[in-house]
């Protein structure tokens, strides 16, 4: 039987192998960037790589067009690796999702020799729409993750360092139309219903609203429609917004004083309300101890710098966070130091291709196909592991 030794030796020698490919991939999806659920380019270059190197993909799994399942291998335990690629508008990929694509492709192709010594399923996840969409959850509730013993993925931020683990908030996302009756502005205003005035309500409503908040509640949102022109009361407008909260129970009641506010703007002018969901909510993250453990030690090995301070730990929601409550799973954040530009800026945006960038792959992808192959040749892990196949 192979050591851990000669195992971890061979993933670096395939991770190496395939170095140029994976940062091709990476700039690849950086240079074509696609929103959500319209990640035809990064979903077929990703589906084609894998293919050529001996996965079987299925293209649009569970439903989802712009998804894929690549499997192979017949083990007793199954490690799923989530590939993320949808870009943010306007500002393409500002959270680096080219990264975290190349880096679990990396980390599969990595471990392609060693499946049948490890005796495991490897399922490459093409997930898209994280940014707003729930790719993930919908892939989860139609199956997607049913036969998955553990389930993981790297993510790129703007440090210098790597942590293990966050602040993942719980997450709903809505959009909110105030529908009144337009009319002169000036000459029979009287007329009107404004629904720019029921949404600025609102806003105010939920402004006073933010001293009540517990810890680690949110609101955010923008006003995507705020009217015709300056002489025509608005009879239409229309806003998108976030809530947040630390669990999905604290999130439901939340949202619920949140929407008061907004029943607030409609009743005081007289518009009609429409509040129309956006994606399947997110949920708070639980973090499998052990997974990041062994991680973070591979990591490490790596040179990866760890700081896991509680009172420093980045804000995020993610739908990787479902999936973490049916399935055994860890985020790590890869450090690519961007600063001073944040994720969801355009100068991460182009920080996500830089050197850094294209380290932060080839180094997710070893640390990951390192931890699986720890959990994979720990007797006591795996079987504790199995069971999870359904």
């Amino acid at each position: 039987m192979m050591t851990i030794e000669a195992a971890k030796k061979m993933v670096r020698n395939q991770v190496e192998l395939y170095r140029e490919r994976l940062i091709d991939i990476s700039h690849a999806i950086h240079d074509h960037p696609e929103v959500g659920f319209q990640e035809r380019y990064a979903a077929d270059l990703l589906v084609s790589t894998l293919t050529e190197n001996g996965f079987t993909a299925e293209k649009g799994c569970c439903g989802v067009p712009t998804a894929f399942r690549a499997k192979k291998g017949r083990g007793k335990v199954a490690f799923a690796i989530c590939a993320e690629y949808d870009a943010l508008p306007e500002i393409g990929h500002a959270c680096g999702h080219n990264i975290i694509a190349a880096a679990a492709v990396g980390a599969g192709l990595a471990l392609l020799p060693l499946l049948d010594e490890l005796d495991i399923e490897l399922i490459i996840m093409g997930t898209p729409a994280e940014e707003g969409g729930g790719g993930k959850i919908t892939l989860l509730e139609r199956g997607g993750f049913a036969e998955v013993s553990a389930a993981m993925m790297v993510h790129p931020w703007s440090s210098a360092t790597d942590r293990t683990d966050f602040t993942c908030l719980a997450v709903s996302n809505f959009e909110v139309r105030f529908t009144g009756k337009q009319a002169h502005a000036s000459a029979n205003p009287e007329r009107g219903v404004n629904a720019a005035d029921a949404m600025c309500i609102a806003q105010v409503a939920i402004g006073l609203l933010r001293q009540h908040f517990h810890l680690g509640e949110q609101v955010h949102g923008i006003v995507t429609n705020g009217g015709e022109a300056a002489n025509i009361i608005p009879g239409h407008t229309t806003g998108h917004f976030m809530v947040r909260a630390r669990t999905i129970e604290e999130l439901t009641d939340l949202e619920l004083r949140i929407r008061r506010c907004f029943e607030a703007g409609a009743l005081a002018t007289g518009s009609q309300l429409e509040i129309t969901s956006l994606s399947p909510v997110y949920s708070q993250f639980h973090f499998d101890e052990d997974m990041a453990r062994v991680y973070r030690a591979n990591a490490e090995a790596l040179g990866r710098v760890f700081d896991d301070d509680p009172s420093t730990a980045p804000s995020f929601s993610t739908d990787m966070a479902n999936v973490s409550l049916a399935v055994p799973s860890i985020h790590p954040l890869i450090g690519i130091s961007s600063l001073p530009a944040l994720n969801h800026q355009p100068g991460f945006t182009e920080a996500s291709s830089s050197k850094l960038a294209d380290k932060a792959i080839l180094d997710g992808a070893t640390a990951m196909a390192w931890t699986i192959v720890d959990l994979s040749l720990d007797s006591t892990w795996r079987e504790s592991h199995q069971r999870r196949r359904q």
